[in-house]
């Protein structure tokens, strides 16, 4: 019998597979098709999905998956299951964590609105959501901070694009290659976050909500660059590729570790 943990572990697996599958996606669309194809980011990706033979079911999986991985980033933001401790390094990560939660959160209802054939589901709604937030008392400032929490992941990105830190949580038995398609994914996602986590600032300074740019308005914004656009959108590719590897080989903390220590379950 699969106790509750295993159920869990499990259960973030298929999260790390999914989130994958959106990031092979991606970067392939980035790649191949032309601007106005992933303008909307992922919901652009979820319709390519959609249109497929079997798409919708192919949707729903990947939404139970996204939900998993967001309820295993939740765990981690709330009850630190990756034992990151109360330091502000730790604090940090696990903001990061929960922010990582509630976007793949978003992604999972994405899809699953697309496989269910909703209108208009998927559409970028960046601009309108920055637009109501700063309708709000203190909006602006509000906006500046998820800004400034933006680009530090972005930097804490870029910094695992160099140290290769994440291969602390990834099985020796992963394949060698790992940490090289790691450190290019980790690069490209540094750089598209800094796009977001700046746009957002300044839409708190100027107050205009149409700076805002999503993960599909920042790739696209990188065209101009040609050369460093196929390194940023091949580098979202193998960020998919590690995703997918790391399903396998991540090693995940149980969820319910025993008093005496934390158990680690690696398969």
């Amino acid at each position: 019998m699969v106790d509750k943990s295993e159920k869990v572990v499990w259960l973030a697996r298929v999260g790390f597979a999914a989130r994958g599958l959106v990031y092979v996606l991606l970067g392939y669309l980035a790649l191949t098709a032309g601007k106005s194809d992933i303008d909307d980011g992922a919901g652009d990706i979820f319709r390519v999905l959609n249109a497929i033979p079997g798409g919708p079911v192919v949707l729903y999986v990947a939404s139970a998956g996204l939900v998993g991985y967001a309820l295993y980033r939740l765990s981690a933001a709330l009850f630190d299951i990756e034992r990151k401790g109360t330091s502000w390094k730790g604090r940090a990560s696990r903001v990061g964590y929960l922010a990582s939660a509630v976007i793949h959160l978003g992604l999972a209802w994405t899809a699953a609105r697309i496989a269910s054939g909703a209108r208009g589901a998927g559409e970028d709604s960046s601009a309108e959501m920055a637009s109501g937030v700063l309708d709000f008392p203190f909006g602006s400032t509000l906006l500046g901070i998820i800004g400034v929490a933006i680009l530090i992941a972005a930097i804490f990105q870029a910094r695992s694009a160099v140290t290769a830190g994440f291969m602390r949580h990834v099985s020796s038995r992963a394949p060698r290659f790992t940490c090289w398609i790691g450190r290019a994914g980790h690069a490209a996602r540094a750089v598209v976050m800094a796009l977001i986590g700046w746009s957002l600032l300044r839409t708190a300074w100027f107050g205009e909500s149409e700076e805002v740019v999503s993960l599909g308005k920042a790739i696209n914004n990188l065209r101009d660059m040609e050369t460093g656009f196929q390194f940023v959108a091949a580098g979202l590719l193998l960020f998919g590729v590690f995703s997918i590897i790391t399903a396998r080989y991540r090693i995940i903390p149980d969820p319910t570790p025993p008093a005496k220590g934390l158990r680690a379950i690696s398969i």
